[in-house]
């Protein structure tokens, strides 16, 4: 799958939660390496936050139109089924 995602105009945000060193995350950081430019580049004016915190499950939460959120696990995933989440959640 390309990164070339475009997001849908009712997403303002997503944010992504990972741990710096724990083995679940790892899919999550090869990501944010292998693909995250792209996509920011794609999607110039929705903010893509990373929050890094010791010991933490790794998260994918995006915020709609009217406050809606969701929240997907992103433990023990690949980079590309990391990008497969954010690709669903995102339309």
């Amino acid at each position: 799958m390309s990164a070339a995602i475009k997001f849908g105009s009712r997403l303002k945000e997503v944010r992504i939660h990972l741990c710096q060193k724990s083995p679940c995350c790892q899919g999550v950081r090869d990501f944010i390496e292998q693909h995250y430019v792209s996509v920011k580049s794609n999607n110039p004016k929705v903010p893509i936050l990373i929050r890094e915190c010791s010991g933490v499950e790794p998260k994918l939460w995006t915020r709609h139109e009217l406050g809606k959120e969701t929240c997907v696990s992103l433990k023990d995933l690949s980079a590309s089924d990391v990008l497969e989440q954010i690709s669903s959640v995102a339309k």
